[in-house]
């Protein structure tokens, strides 16, 4: 597929027959004067552009710009058409070419429908199971573990205010006596036990879907080991298990015990605060300290000054925490900076730790201070 044009007579243009793939970058480029814009602005988007408009009712076409009909004979294959002039109106980093198209809304709400979560602990994919997801997945794992029986279980937090007893009686109330595991935190209550290959899967998807009601959305399925003693109920439900597998109908990650919210188009925005960069909040520049102008005169030491800032009234403090501690850990005050070895020279930007009365903050932890109190006008 292609755009045709065919005897280009605008401006400059002499008869110009050429034709312009679709799908693929094309740049025209030439001498001044040669007719790129001619071509680019005044013939394609212009054609472009008024066969867009001409889309909408009369009404509508109303209060859209419209431009002349280029002096072309023919045009074939040409879609609709945006143009972007090479002088940026708006004097910030964040106005974009996605911006300004406004393709970046559209951009937003495709991530936000078809990205793939993936965990920031274990980095596995994050996804909704449901009790259908999960049968399958059951139905893998009892495969490759030769048919084991399986404990369907859920978890329920203990409250503050409530105690172990008064949960385990309002369990027993619903039919739930079977307990695997309990600490005073929570107690982990068996759904089910059954062997996937001989149980019905009706009684397996009701089963997963009981426990996933009850346990919050959370559902962990235990393979006990062929150790387990089927006969007493009460030891199996307590036996080892071979391996587990934990489940969640949310956006939790049941490995890490991560939950996360649904992706909105806000989260792909660099200017929503909820999807902007940390570091340089959706600027794409961060400010950071020059200690070429924190210490711009290499020559002194720093008994003599070499730290510019700390020659104040206000900051002289640092100054003299500075050669109090120096002469503590053997720094030379002394000794022209320029002439430091880099381990010094680390000490004294970096530090020790975080303030305290006899602990070297440095440079870098004052600048971080600083940056706290910057509402205040002197700083």
């Amino acid at each position: 597929m292609s755009i045709i044009v065919r005897g280009a007579r605008q401006n400059n243009l002499k008869n110009l027959d050429l034709d312009i793939p679709l799908g693929e970058l094309v740049v025209v480029t030439g001498v001044s004067g040669s007719g790129k814009s001619s071509l680019v602005f005044d013939t394609l988007y212009a054609e472009g552009q008024r066969r867009y408009v001409e889309t909408f009712s009369s009404y509508a076409r109303q209060f859209l710009d419209r431009m002349d009909k280029p002096a072309v004979d023919r045009i074939e294959g040409i879609p609709p058409a945006i143009a972007i002039d090479q002088t940026n109106p708006v004097r910030t980093s964040r106005s974009t070419v996605g911006t300004m198209t406004e393709i970046n809304d559209h951009l937003k709400l495709l991530f936000a429908r078809v990205s793939h979560l993936h965990c920031a602990g274990c980095g596995r994919a994050v996804r909704r199971d449901t009790p259908e997801s999960i049968c399958l997945d059951l139905e893998r794992h009892s495969r490759e573990l030769g048919e084991p029986r399986l404990l369907v279980c859920f978890t329920v937090p203990i409250a503050k205010n409530f105690k172990l007893a008064e949960v385990r009686a309002l369990l027993a109330a619903q039919g739930y006596t079977r307990i695997r595991h309990e600490t005073k935190r929570e107690i982990e209550v068996v759904q089910d036990r059954l062997r996937f290959g001989a149980a019905d899967r009706g009684r397996v998807l009701e089963s997963l879907e009981a426990a996933l009601r009850v346990g919050n959305g959370r559902v962990q399925i235990h393979a006990l080991a062929d150790t387990a003693d089927a006969n007493d109920r009460e030891k199996a439900d307590q036996a080892a298990a071979a391996a587990t597998f934990r489940y969640s109908s949310t956006l939790h990650c049941a490995e890490c015990d991560l939950a996360y919210q649904t992706p909105t188009p806000s989260a792909f925005s660099f200017n929503s605060a909820v999807g902007a960069c940390d570091s340089c909040r959706g600027f794409g520049r961060t400010i950071g300290v020059d200690y070429g102008l924190v210490i711009p005169d290499t020559s002194k030491t720093l008994r003599g000054g070499a730290v510019k800032p700390w020659q104040t009234e206000s900051f002289k403090e640092c100054q003299d925490d500075l050669l109090r501690l120096g002469k503590k850990r053997g720094i030379p005050l002394d000794t022209p900076w320029r002439e430091l070895s880099e381990a010094h020279r680390n000490w004294v930007i970096a530090g020790e730790g975080e303030w305290a009365k006899e602990v070297w903050y440095g440079i870098q932890r004052y600048f971080a201070w600083l940056e706290s109190k910057a509402y205040k006008m002197h700083i």
